[in-house]
C-alpha cells in the first residue's frame, strides 16, 4: 500500500531528475522510491563536503540544491562535513598534490560553511555529521581491512591520478586512501543515494562497492554539472574572480548574475531555480519570439536566486535598485561622495582620473566619446568639456554603468 507522506515515484523521479548530469543507475533509485512509497520510511540522502574554505559560492549551491529536493520530498537529507577527509584533502580536479587543512582551519570553516548551508537546507530537518565520527575512531587494522577491499589498478583508473602518473608527477599514498575514506562514509551512514558534482563520479560509485564489499545494499549515485562561472568559460571559481558569493548582498549577486551571457542564463536557471522543465522552455521561447525581453528573463532569475538567500523582500529591492539605476539611469540610494576645494576649471577627463573613476586620461577621454559619462543625468561626449569649480556646490556623476559619485565643492 502506497504511504501518504511521499509523491507517486514517477512525480519524484521528475523532481530528481532536473539538472542531473547522471543517475546511476536510474532503475535502482526507481526500485528504491518505490520501497519508501510502500513502507513509508525516506531514503537516507547524503551529501559529502570537506570545508576547505569558509564561503560558499552559486556553484556550491548546484549540488546543495538537488540534496534540498530530496528533503523536499520527504527523504533525509544527509550533510556530511569532511572533518577527517579534509585533512587528506580531495585528489578531484586536482593536477597536484592538495596541502592538507588543520583540524583547527577545518573547524572554523565549517561553522561559517554550515551558516550559509542553511540557506538552502531546511535545519530542522538536516542530519549534520562530521565523518571524525567514525573515521577518525578507526584502528590501525580496520583502515588495513578496507584498504584490502579494491584494487590498486581500479584506483588508479581514477582520471586525475592516471593523468598524474602519465605526466611523472607524484602521487602521495594517503591521496589513494581518500575514495575508500568517503567510500566508508556511506557503510558508516547506511546511504541510499549519495550526491556529487561530476568530477565526483569516481569516488561516489567507489563507495557503491565498498558498501558491497561490507554486507549493505548499493547506493545510488546522482551527480549534478559543473556550473560555469559568470565569465562564461570555465568553472565558477573564487580564485578565477568569476563567482557570486551566497553571503554577498542582494545588490552585488543582482549585479553580477545581470552581467552573464544571454545563452550562459538557461544553465543557471535549470541549476540555481527550482522552476520546472516546463517553465524554462515557455520563458526560453518568449525570449527567442521577442515576447519577454532577455533583461527581463535574467532580472527573473536574479530575484529568483536572491529571495532563495535573502528573502523575498530583499530580491524586490535589489531588483527594484539595478532597475533605477540601470535601466532608468538614476543612481543608487546610497551613492559615495567625495569633497573637493574650490579651483580653477578643470578639465573633465581629468576630473574622472582625479576622482579616480578612470585610470587615465586615456581612458577618461574613451569612456567620454563612448558616451558614457554623466553629469546630474546629462550625457557628456566632448572630450574638451572643462568643469567649473569656482563654486560651493554639488553634482553627480557617473562613469560607465556602475560607478557613481557625488561630488561636494567646499
Amino acid at each position: 500500500m502506497a504511504h501518504a507522506k511521499f509523491k507517486p515515484v514517477e512525480e519524484q523521479l521528475a523532481y530528481i531528475r532536473k539538472g542531473a548530469a547522471e543517475i546511476i543507475p536510474e532503475d535502482e533509485l526507481k526500485a528504491k522510491l518505490e520501497h519508501s512509497v510502500k513502507s513509508g520510511k525516506p531514503l537516507r540522502v547524503k551529501l559529502g563536503v570537506d570545508p576547505s574554505a569558509p564561503d560558499i559560492h552559486l556553484g556550491h549551491t548546484v549540488v546543495l540544491r538537488k540534496l534540498k529536493h530530496f528533503q523536499d520530498l520527504g527523504h533525509t537529507a544527509i550533510f556530511v562535513i569532511g572533518g577527517f577527509t579534509a585533512l587528506i584533502g580531495d585528489p578531484s580536479g586536482q593536477s597536484e598534490t592538495r596541502p592538507a587543512l588543520t583540524p583547527a582551519q577545518v573547524h572554523a570553516n565549517a561553522k561559517t560553511y554550515l551558516q550559509q548551508v542553511y540557506k538552502i537546507l531546511d535545519r530542522e530537518k538536516t542530519e549534520v555529521r562530521d565523518n571524525n565520527e567514525w573515521l577518525g575512531k578507526l584502528t590501525s587494522y580496520e583502515i588495513v581491512q578496507l584498504c584490502g577491499k579494491y584494487r590498486l589498478a581500479r584506483m588508479l583508473e581514477h582520471e586525475d591520478f592516471r593523468s598524474r602518473l602519465a605526466a611523472n608527477q607524484p602521487i602521495s599514498i594517503h591521496e589513494l586512501l581518500y575514495p575508500l575514506m568517503q567510500a566508508y562514509d556511506s557503510v558508516a551512514l547506511h546511504a541510499d543515494v549519495e550526491l556529487g558534482a561530476t568530477e565526483q563520479k569516481f569516488n561516489l560509485l567507489v563507495g557503491r562497492e565498498i558498501q558491497r564489499e561490507y554486507g549493505q545494499p548499493s547506493q545510488v549515485v546522482l551527480t549534478m554539472p559543473i556550473l560555469v562561472g559568470l565569465d562564461g568559460e570555465r568553472k565558477m571559481s573564487k580564485s578565477l574572480g568569476n563567482y557570486a558569493g551566497v553571503n554577498e548582498s542582494p545588490r552585488e549577486i543582482f549585479g553580477k548574475l545581470m552581467s552573464i551571457s544571454d545563452d550562459l542564463m538557461w544553465s543557471y536557471y535549470e541549476l540555481l531555480t527550482d522552476f520546472s522543465d516546463r517553465v524554462i522552455v515557455r520563458v526560453k521561447e518568449e525570449v527567442r519570439t521577442g515576447v519577454l525581453h532577455p533583461i527581463d528573463a535574467k532580472m527573473q532569475l536574479a530575484h529568483n536566486v536572491i529571495a532563495g538567500f535573502h528573502g523575498e523582500e530583499a530580491a524586490k529591492k535589489a531588483s527594484e535598485e539595478f532597475r533605477r539605476v540601470f535601466r532608468e539611469r538614476q543612481a543608487p540610494e546610497d551613492v559615495p561622495a567625495k569633497k573637493l576645494r574650490r579651483s580653477e576649471p578643470k578639465r573633465l577627463s581629468a576630473l574622472l582620473v582625479e576622482l579616480e573613476l578612470a585610470a587615465s586620461r586615456s581612458e577618461a577621454e574613451r569612456l567620454i566619446k563612448q558616451g558614457g559619462v554623466e553629469i546630474d543625468g546629462s550625457r557628456l561626449d566632448d572630450v574638451q568639456k572643462t568643469m567649473d569649480l569656482s563654486k560651493p556646490g554639488s553634482f553627480l556623476v557617473r562613469a560607465g554603468k556602475k560607478k557613481f559619485l557625488r561630488v561636494v565643492i567646499d
